[in-house]
């Protein structure tokens, strides 16, 4: 069996990067268009929304306790660990969420029951946005710094970027919401975007020989690399969702769905961009 190889000859830039822009371009037009009809690109969780989360331990059917929260803004419910179930309430002012509390203690006297304060979750929310902004801007000056040249750097960070984007789209998507866990997620999602896109400009702007040749290389390790940390990332879904760890099934989720992202964006639009500025001789 031959080696698995990136051959990047078969195609020209035009082709390579016509995908990832294209799905970049419907992603931003779909974030935006969210953020003007709800003021976010991405549904905000209870973390940044402000609410009411109630874990119940009960062997009550789903429909029975959505019966019994008929008459409250029930907006999520999910299974939790022992039997128990893991509900979301919409924001309830003092006298709601004492009428609220008294309704689940009355059938369910070991409920845990928390509230986040409408202005504390919008606090959360503008502090998250705020450190996504500044890892991208930082992370996008380490890159000029580095390789100080023009065309390459910009490669880097448009991929950075459009992991982020298109992330972010599949989020809203599939009803991933936007907490505190996948901020986290999507920070650590810039760090593995920049990982392989370095790997990749750096294998072709500092090492010698024939262009084909290093991205084939550079493919070769990138893919094992990633490959191997879906893999990990791909374990820990499905140990947090088979034991309904919710925090960290998103957070996995959101690292797998990124990562696959990546790849496409590292070994389709940096490597296109890559490869039209090496044919016009680097210039």
């Amino acid at each position: 069996m031959g080696k698995f190889t990136y051959d990047i000859n078969k195609y020209e830039p035009k082709q390579m990067v016509a995908l990832p822009l294209g799905l970049l371009i419907l992603s931003v037009i779909f974030l935006a268009f969210n953020t003007i009809s709800t003021g976010m690109p991405v549904e905000p969780g209870i973390d940044f929304a402000g609410g009411v989360a109630v874990t119940l331990f009960t062997s009550d059917s789903p429909e029975e306790v959505r019966e019994y929260f008929a008459g409250y803004p029930l907006k999520s419910m999910g299974e939790s660990i022992n039997e128990g179930y893991y509900l979301v309430f919409d924001y309830l002012d003092g006298d709601s969420f004492r009428e609220l509390t008294e309704h689940v203690t009355a059938k369910y006297p070991d409920s845990m029951i928390d509230q986040i304060g409408e202005t504390f979750g919008k606090t959360l929310q503008a502090q998250a946005l705020w450190a996504l902004l500044f890892a991208f801007i930082l992370m996008a000056i380490v890159v000029f710094i580095s390789f100080r040249t023009f065309i390459p750097s910009v490669a880097v960070v448009v991929s950075a970027f459009s992991d982020i984007v298109i992330t972010a789209a599949f989020m809203d998507v599939l009803g991933i919401s936007l907490s505190l866990g996948t901020t986290a997620a999507l920070l650590m999602l810039i760090g593995y975007s920049v990982d392989s896109d370095i790997l990749l400009t750096t294998r072709l702007l500092k090492r010698q020989g024939k262009m084909d040749e290093k991205f084939s290389g550079a493919f070769r390790t990138g893919f094992i690399m990633t490959t191997t940390t879906l893999t990990a990332i791909a374990a820990m879904f499905i140990v947090s969702a088979l034991g309904q760890v919710v925090i960290i099934r998103d957070i996995s989720a959101v690292l797998l769905i990124g990562l696959l992202i990546d790849m496409m964006n590292t070994w389709m639009l940096n490597a296109g961009l890559l490869k039209w500025y090496l044919q016009r001789g680097g210039k």
